[in-house]
């Protein structure tokens, strides 16, 4: 008995100290590319910091950002929380019917008024003087379908749509939620699936009165797709597989991005971002304040502007047809006061296009 003490002893002070050695003399990581954000470095020392108890603030997050073996432990407890303790979500993410998640709920009316606010503004202060035409729209996050599966709850489409809708009662509302479901979004992600979103972008075009969506070539990525939700949930999962639809209006389009705040070229499907951090920035590059997507092959020379979020990335390519150019506007990387420098509001179509999820945290920067 004696003996299995002293084994128990030596062996928990060699892996103390084998720890200690690993934290120590490993260089530190400086992305993790499972959580998609940057790690914690060591905190410079200064007598400031030491007074106010900042360092040892700082100190503690590098520790838990640079622990060894830490992917390693983080799905360790994932496992052991999610099929030991038979907990039904681990820090706001869970897993069920094969699809992870992250908890949205409850509704955020301070958030939501803030946000149906600013497009008030916007309309007010560009638009409504115009003879743009508005429509408005709410995109029902992933929840909406696999939370009430599993008994979790999750934030009304509805009822946000009601919100936006009698905020803005000069807007048409378009309700294309029938046309979805569950499998219509990655499994390990938030997004939804371009290839499977087609009748989505024609619903939008014919409410709207624009010439519908022609047939699409179907291509698929040779890399695996781990979604966001793969990362922060830790735990053990199937990748997905991204598809891109082209044809041959898509094919003829010209991108330009105002990243920059000038005018460069861009591409509809970015195929080094595909082999990025996030392979779904491969839709028109990620996340950008302003594009422009004109189309030579339509001549009816209407035009269409977006305010929109990530969700309208893999949408918009789907929606060329219809328009001889689309104005895509981020407006979380983007001032809404910066706006009149790159668009006249005049006879186009503005369409809100927003997420569940955006609009019960925030449209703007």
């Amino acid at each position: 008995m004696k003996m299995k003490n002293k084994l128990i002893i030596i062996l928990f002070f060699a892996v103390l100290m084998g720890s200690l050695a690993m934290f120590l003399f490993l260089p530190a990581e400086q992305y993790s590319a499972s959580e998609r954000r940057t790690l914690a470095q060591r905190p410079s020392i200064t007598v400031e910091k030491l007074k106010s108890g900042k360092y040892m603030s700082e100190f503690e997050t590098y520790t838990l950002d640079q622990f060894p073996l830490r992917e390693k432990l983080r799905t360790l407890k994932a496992v052991t929380v999610r099929y030991l303790f038979a907990r039904k979500d681990n820090n706001g993410l869970y897993a069920y019917d094969g699809h992870l998640s992250k908890l949205e709920y409850p509704l955020n009316e301070a958030n939501l008024n803030r946000n149906l606010g600013k497009l008030r503004s916007i309309y007010d202060g560009m638009i409504a003087s115009s003879d743009c035409k508005l429509y408005l729209c709410v995109i029902p996050d992933k929840n909406c379908f696999l939370a009430p599966m599993g008994d979790y709850p999750s934030l009304s489409c509805a009822q946000m749509r009601e919100a936006l809708c009698s905020t803005l009662p000069e807007g048409a509302c378009i309700d294309f939620s029938g046309l979805l479901s569950l499998d219509d979004f990655y499994r390990t992600d938030q997004h939804w699936r371009q290839e499977a979103v087609t009748d989505v972008a024609d619903a939008l075009l014919q409410a709207m009165g624009a010439p519908s969506t022609g047939s699409f070539a179907e291509n698929e990525l040779s890399v695996p797709f781990y979604g966001t939700y793969a990362g922060q949930s830790a735990l053990p999962c199937r990748p997905d597989t991204i598809r891109y639809l082209t044809n041959e209006a898509a094919n003829a389009c010209s991108v330009i991005s105002y990243s920059t705040g000038a005018a460069k070229d861009a591409t509809m499907y970015d195929l080094k971002k595909a082999e990025g951090r996030d392979p779904y920035e491969m839709f028109l590059g990620g996340a950008e304040p302003l594009i422009e997507i004109a189309n030579p092959l339509c001549t009816t020379g209407r035009e269409l502007v977006i305010f929109r979020d990530s969700f309208c990335s893999s949408l918009a390519p789907l929606m060329v047809e219809g328009y001889s150019k689309i104005t895509l506007v981020d407006l979380r990387y983007m001032q809404s006061s910066l706006l009149p420098q790159f668009i006249t509001f005049r006879d186009q179509d503005v369409l809100f296009l927003y997420s569940t999820l955006i609009l019960n945290n925030s449209i703007s920067a």
